[in-house]
């Protein structure tokens, strides 16, 4: 069961053209609309996850993953810090 509500205004022109889409597809609007905003926030949350790169650029890509790590001195002095939640009071 839905339990939360979104609300939306919209101009008489958008809200005819989601109806007519909505029908074509057999949903009626709230449907129509739900599913095509997951559908949109799918694609958003994927696109920061996976990414494509041609040939040459994945061969650059993985060369810089596997090569071996450089000094990073910062990085280590933020490692050696003890975590919060570790210190024993």
């Amino acid at each position: 069961m839905r339990n939360a509500s979104i609300n939306l205004r919209v101009l008489a022109e958008q809200r005819d053209l989601i109806d007519q889409a909505a029908r074509l597809t057999g949903k009626n609007r709230s449907d129509f609309m739900l599913e095509a905003a997951c559908d949109k926030a799918r694609a958003v949350v994927l696109d920061q996850v996976f990414f494509r790169l041609d040939d040459d650029k994945f061969r650059q890509f993985t060369q810089l993953l596997d090569a071996p790590p450089t000094d990073n001195s910062g990085l280590e002095r933020l490692m050696a810090v003890q975590a919060p939640w570790d210190v024993k009071t």
